[in-house]
């Protein structure tokens, strides 16, 4: 028998899932840009502020040296701070700055040209690159650790990641079909990926200062 006029048919199929922050919904997009660029640049101006600080007076303290361990003025006072000739700080406030400005932009409704998402690309691939580098020299060659450095860490992690699965979602339409099943599952476990990242720096510090954690048990 014909169905009548607005008579609704139940089915058992799910409803369409909502674009994500990776396959194609710019509000989240924008907002990731957004929280982490404002964090970011934070961080960085007042990393700034503390530098100069402690260049005017040697003897200043900075406000995150809180003991031997979490320690802006050990780290501060290394060549690896001014790794590019320059205080790391200033790159850290204008990368933090374009990413701030991307982010209102693509909330505005702007669209990325396909070269200007490959320099958005090469930036966040620099910037995580930068700071696993940082990393590592604070782990085991300074031997201290800057909690401000930490909370641009913490936000440069899922900028690079979150950007790079957007980016392949969007580059990888036409590829083989087996590149296609290898972006969704890592589409599909990004956050699992994330929180493993995370958990492996987490580990190397506990690892790393042991000794001195283990005198505040």
């Amino acid at each position: 028998m014909p169905l009548s006029t607005g008579e609704v048919v139940a089915t058992d199929a799910p409803p369409p899932a909502s674009p994500s922050v990776v396959d194609g919904n710019p509000g989240r997009f924008a907002a990731l840009l957004i929280v982490t660029g404002t964090v970011g640049l934070i961080m960085a101006v007042v990393l700034l502020v503390e530098k100069i600080a402690l260049l005017e007076d040697p003897a200043y303290v900075p406000s995150c040296s809180l003991n031997p361990v979490l320690s802006c003025g050990s780290v501060m006072s290394t060549p690896q701070a001014s790794a590019f000739g320059i205080p790391n700080p200033i790159l850290g406030v204008a990368g933090f700055s374009a990413v701030l400005t991307l982010g209102l932009a693509v909330l505005a409704g702007a669209r990325t040209a396909r070269w200007m998402e490959v320099l958005i690309q090469v930036g966040v691939s620099f910037a995580v690159l930068f700071v696993h580098w940082l990393i590592g020299q604070s782990l085991f060659e300074i031997g201290a650790l800057c909690p401000y450095c930490m909370v641009v860490w913490t936000v440069t992690i899922p900028l690079f990641w979150i950007t790079t699965l957007r980016h392949l979602h969007r580059w990888t339409g036409g590829a083989a079909p087996a590149v296609r099943r290898a972006v969704a599952l890592l589409i599909e476990f990004r956050s699992t990926v994330l929180v493993a990242w995370y958990l492996v720096i987490l580990a190397l510090i506990a690892v790393r200062f042991w000794d001195y954690w283990s005198t505040l048990l």
